[in-house]
């Protein structure tokens, strides 16, 4: 009985020093760490490529949106220009208006006319120096609703802009993949790797107890108890 108790032995310290992780050989063990520190590695690798991609956007985003501010700020002080303008203009209008009114009337009260017609004179050029300020004051109020709306305008071109660049920000973070998806996507991985390698290591793993089994067939065909 001793004479077999050897071999059998031998056999059980070799396939005990052959044995890997999770019941796998050597060589599968190493290939399945391999296989799990890769996938682990390139989901860190994208996640990080992920989130440079994000923060270049948020840079680049930045600088745009001080471009806006700034095209923005140039834009409503010309506008506002402008407007001043219009106005400095329209009240020079209404003085010259004022003084061609005042010159005509004078004109008239210094004619030899009857006083009736002076009076209806003086009446119709104040009518017309009125008549005159009324419409430089109507089209300085049209000037500044259009310095409103043009206003507005540039607000609202400033605002999508800064929501579309925004968007691109929140896009380019949404991106980036969270440290627990990448490790529950690499468990994920590692088991199925696992299922690939103990299905295809079955035959392999019954014929590692081959030897002890022919050592006990051996002993038993030879009626060693």
């Amino acid at each position: 009985m001793c004479v077999f108790a050897a071999p059998a032995a031998g056999a059980a310290a070799g396939a005990a020093g052959g044995a890997g992780l999770f019941g796998l050989g050597a060589t599968a063990s190493n290939y399945f760490l391999a296989s799990l520190g890769l996938n682990l590695a390139s989901g860190l690798a994208q996640r990080s490529a992920a989130q440079s991609a994000a923060n270049q956007t948020y840079q680049s985003s930045l600088i745009a949106q001080r471009s806006a501010e700034e095209s923005f700020a140039r834009q409503q002080e010309a506008t506002a220009a402008q407007l001043k303008e219009t106005r400095a203009s329209s009240a020079q209008k209404k003085l010259a208006a004022t003084i061609r009114g005042l010159q005509a009337q004078g004109t008239t009260r210094a004619s030899e006319r009857a006083g009736l017609t002076v009076g209806l004179l003086l009446q119709d050029q104040e009518r017309q120096s009125a008549n005159l300020r009324e419409s430089i004051n109507q089209a300085l109020d049209s000037a500044t609703r259009q310095y409103s709306r043009n206003v507005q305008g540039l607000e609202a071109q400033r605002d999508d802009r800064q929501n579309r660049l925004q968007s691109n920000i929140n896009q380019a973070y949404s991106q980036i993949p969270s440290l627990g998806s990448v490790l529950l996507n690499t468990a994920v991985s590692g088991l199925s790797s696992y299922a690939g390698l103990t299905g295809g290591l079955g035959g392999v793993t019954s014929a590692s107890v081959g030897p002890r089994a022919s050592y006990l067939t051996t002993g038993s065909s030879l009626g060693i108890a």
